[in-house]
């Protein structure tokens, strides 16, 4: 016990010197010292582990014996060496560096230079020249675009509803049961569509343009014909049709120095009206065969031209009324209208044919 005694009051003189080390490290030696032992009784502190102080962090490591000697696996630490204040560094020292804001990359909410670049007054002159260029040029293009195509008058021919173009369609298909033709004005401008049934549009035309499209590579893929060179050659031949027709009508009716309100758009609704009856050759074509494609066929291109003639006769007709039939321009126009109406039927034949036989 006297041995134990000694022992430990030379450790207690050894490591409660005034070292720089942690209190938490000295209060372990402590208990270590005097609780830890007294439960093993016989134990001496020695004897049993190595203690190594590490002064420079403040933190006390115990290793059993035999830990880092000859022959173990286990390599010994080597306690830090300090370092002469005047030997050189072969690195710099970085960690006082973490947590400092990178170099080369801004802070957030540091300015960029954009402000700098909006509040440079030649900056801004360009700015808004640029913009006075491109408001310029903006107009110049809608200048140009309502010289040929009125946006205004091109809205008022899709001005449709459901209602109207289950009307206008019976119209088309049973024109001889239809009573009034006249075109109803309001304030001396004419009703939109959806308002009177009289009135052309374009949405049918439109619409019946694609499906005949879309029916025709219907027909082709039946037959085995269909190809896409042959469908493009299909609708350019049905769209280029129609603007010769239209062409047609404006020279006849330069020719016959008609005054009428009719516009382009007025007769390309008109003449746009026959892919209607195409439509229905070709169904009954393919579901009835040639028969039945005579048949629909011919019974389209009799209520095409009877509805071309009434619905001609509103515009061009009432000039001819009030100069007479006898005058050589009454009678010019009197030929545009039946001309027109009598030219349906062969495009009607023309561009249906070859998509049934």
């Amino acid at each position: 016990m006297d041995t134990f005694a000694a022992n430990q009051r030379r450790a207690a003189r050894t490591f409660c010197a005034p070292q720089p080390m942690g209190s938490g490290g000295l209060q372990a030696l402590r208990t270590w010292l005097g609780l830890g032992v007294r439960k093993r009784s016989g134990f001496s502190p020695p004897a049993c582990c190595k203690l190594i102080a590490l002064w420079g962090g403040g933190a006390i490591m115990a290793y059993p014996p035999g830990y880092g000697g000859s022959g173990s696996k286990h390599r010994a630490r080597v306690p830090m060496v300090p370092q002469n204040a005047d030997a050189p560094q072969l690195f710099d020292d970085t960690s006082s560096a973490y947590g400092q804001q990178q170099a080369g990359y801004p802070a957030p909410g540091i300015d960029m230079g954009f402000n700098q670049i909006f509040a440079d007054p030649v900056a801004n002159v360009a700015m808004a020249y640029g913009t006075t260029i491109a408001s310029q040029g903006k107009d110049i293009v809608h200048k140009e675009i309502h010289r040929f195509v009125s946006m205004d008058r091109l809205k008022f021919f899709f001005a449709v509803d459901t209602t109207y173009v289950l009307k206008k369609l019976a119209l088309l298909l049973f024109p001889y049961v239809h009573q009034n033709w006249e075109v109803r004005y309001h304030r001396d401008i004419p009703l939109p569509p959806r308002q009177d049934v009289n009135a052309p549009d374009l949405y049918i035309p439109s619409m019946a343009f694609i499906t005949y499209i879309l029916l025709a590579g219907m027909a082709l893929g039946i037959q085995k014909r269909f190809s896409p060179e042959v469908l493009g050659i299909c609708a350019s031949t049905a769209f280029v049709w129609v603007v010769i027709e239209v062409l047609a009508l404006l020279l006849g009716l330069y020719l016959a120095m008609v005054q009428s309100e009719l516009s382009t758009f007025d007769l390309l609704a008109y003449c746009g009206y026959k892919y209607v009856g195409m439509i229905l050759a070709v169904i009954g074509g393919l579901v009835f065969g040639s028969n039945g494609y005579y048949i629909t066929l011919a019974w389209a291109s009799c209520s095409l031209m009877y509805f071309m003639v009434r619905s001609l006769r509103m515009k061009i007709l009432p000039s001819v009324v009030q100069e007479g039939l006898g005058r050589p321009s009454g009678r010019a126009q009197m030929y545009v209208t039946l001309g027109a109406a009598a030219f349906q039927p062969l495009i009607l034949y023309w561009l249906t044919v070859q998509l049934v036989h």
